[in-house]
C-alpha cells in the first residue's frame, strides 16, 4: 500500500515539473493563437472572413517544422479585431471529411479562402515568413490599397510630413546605403500589430537622431522586399536589427520605448568607437590580405563585361554585398580563383548588382536573385550553375567545361 502511494506522488511531482518546464518553454515561444477547424465547424467558420488554412497531420515532421512559423502568423493576425484575414488549421487525422472535400493529399497542405471566392488559392512557395506574409497581402491587395492610401493621402496633404530622419530601403537602394556606417533597421510587416504599435516609436526614434551623423535610423516593409529579408533571416516581426557596413552585428530584443531604444544605440555607438580604434590599428595587414586575395577574382561591370568574356571560360557570380548567402560563398570563390591562377582559358570573376552601373547589366543577364552563377564561353552564357557551392564542386564544373572544348577539338 505504502509503495503505491509513494508510486503516486512521484507521479504527481513529475507531471508537476513537466508542466512548469512547458509553461516555461511557452513563455519563450510565440503563443498558439491560431484557428482549430473541424469537420463541425469549418464551413460555417470559413464563411465569416478571409482564412488562410493549414491542412496538417500531428506526425508529418514538415507541419511540426513550421508550426512555429504558423504561430506567428496566428499571433499577429489573430490577435486583431479588424484582421482581414484569420489563420488557421485542420487536422486531418480526425477530420477526414474536410480534408477530402478540399483536396488535400499531402502534408502541410496551405490554402487561402477568399470569403467571397468559390474556390480557395493553394499556396505553392516557400513556407518562411516573410514568404507566408508577401502570399496574404498578394491575395488581401494590400500593396495596391497601400499605394492608393498613400497616393490619396499626398493630394490631400499640402504641408509637407513632419517627419524626418527616417529612412526606407529596398531592394534597390540597400546595398548602397548601408555599405559605410552604422544602421539601425526595423524589419516589418504594415499588416503586423506589434509593427502598427512600434511605429510611432520607431518615427520618434528617427527624429530625436536625425542630427546624428553617427547612426541611420530605417526600415524595411517585408511583404514589398522578402529575399532582402529572407538573407537577414528574419523569422518574426518587428526584428531590429543593427548593420555596420551592410554585416548584421546583432538583433535586438529589449523593451521598445524611446528611451531604451536610444540607450541601446549610445551603447552600440560606444562600443563601436572601441571596434574601430582596434582597426585602425590592424589597418596595414588587412589591407595588404584583402588586396592580395582580391587579385584573383576579376572584379566585372558593364565595362568591361563583353570584353572579358568573349574568350574561354568565364565563371561569373552576381551578388549583393548584403546578401547572407554571398558573404557565406565569399571565401570559397577566392579559393576557386586560386585554384585556376595561371590557367589562362580560365577566369573567375564577380559582378556587385547593387551598383548603379551594374544594374542594367545583372537584369540584361537574367539575374533573379542572389549569388546567381553563370558559366561563359566565348562571350555567350552557357547555363546557370545550380550545384552545391563546394569548393571542389565548383572546381569540377569548370574543369568538365574545360574538358568539353579540348574533347571537341582532338575531334
Amino acid at each position: 500500500m505504502n509503495s503505491k502511494v509513494l508510486a503516486f506522488v512521484c507521479l504527481l511531482v513529475a507531471c508537476a515539473f513537466s508542466e512548469e518546464n512547458d509553461i516555461e518553454n511557452n513563455e519563450e515561444e510565440v503563443a498558439d493563437s491560431t484557428i482549430i477547424l473541424t469537420d463541425d465547424n469549418f464551413e460555417g467558420v470559413i464563411q465569416t472572413n478571409n482564412f488562410f488554412v493549414m491542412f496538417h497531420a500531428p506526425w508529418c515532421q514538415h507541419c511540426v517544422k513550421l508550426k512555429p512559423t504558423w504561430n506567428q502568423l496566428a499571433e499577429m493576425l489573430n490577435t486583431q479585431e479588424e484582421s482581414r484575414v484569420r489563420i488557421a488549421k485542420v487536422d486531418c487525422t480526425e477530420n477526414h471529411k474536410t480534408c477530402s472535400d478540399n483536396e488535400v493529399t499531402s502534408y502541410p497542405t496551405l490554402k487561402y479562402f477568399n470569403v467571397n471566392a468559390e474556390q480557395p488559392v493553394k499556396y505553392r512557395s516557400t513556407r518562411d515568413l516573410p514568404s507566408l506574409t508577401a502570399f496574404i497581402n498578394e491575395q488581401l491587395g494590400t500593396s495596391t490599397l497601400k499605394e492608393t492610401e498613400e497616393e490619396e493621402a499626398d493630394e490631400e496633404q499640402v504641408v509637407p510630413s513632419p517627419l524626418k530622419g527616417l529612412i526606407e530601403l529596398n531592394d534597390k537602394n540597400f546595398g548602397d546605403f548601408t555599405s559605410k556606417g552604422s544602421w539601425f533597421i526595423k524589419f516589418y510587416a504594415p499588416w503586423c500589430g506589434h509593427c502598427q504599435r512600434l511605429a510611432p516609436i520607431w518615427n520618434d526614434l528617427a527624429t530625436a537622431l536625425e542630427h546624428d551623423e553617427s547612426v541611420n535610423i530605417a526600415k524595411v516593409d517585408c511583404t514589398e522586399y522578402r529575399p532582402l529579408c529572407k538573407d537577414f533571416d528574419v523569422k518574426g516581426y518587428p526584428t531590429l536589427l543593427w548593420i555596420e557596413d551592410s554585416k548584421k552585428v546583432d538583433k535586438y530584443s529589449g523593451p521598445r520605448t524611446v528611451e531604451d531604444l536610444k540607450a541601446y544605440v549610445e551603447n552600440r555607438l560606444a562600443s563601436k568607437g572601441g571596434e574601430d580604434k582596434q582597426k585602425e590599428e590592424e589597418k596595414p595587414t588587412k589591407e595588404a590580405t584583402e588586396e592580395g586575395e582580391g587579385d584573383v577574382v576579376v572584379t566585372l561591370s558593364a565595362d568591361n563585361f563583353p570584353q572579358v568574356t568573349k574568350n574561354d571560360v568565364t565563371f561569373v557570380k552576381f551578388y549583393a554585398p548584403w546578401c547572407g548567402h554571398c558573404k557565406r560563398m565569399q571565401p570559397t570563390w577566392q579559393q576557386l580563383a586560386l585554384k585556376f591562377v595561371g590557367d589562362e582559358k580560365v577566369k573567375i570573376g564577380k559582378v556587385d548588382c547593387t551598383l548603379t552601373e551594374n544594374r542594367d547589366l545583372c537584369s540584361e543577364q537574367d539575374v533573379q536573385g542572389f549569388p546567381t552563377i553563370f558559366i561563359y564561353k566565348n562571350g555567350e552564357k552557357i547555363t546557370e550553375y545550380n550545384g552545391n557551392r563546394s569548393l571542389e564542386d565548383m572546381f569540377d564544373f569548370v574543369k568538365s567545361h574545360l574538358t568539353a572544348d579540348k574533347s571537341r577539338d582532338e575531334l
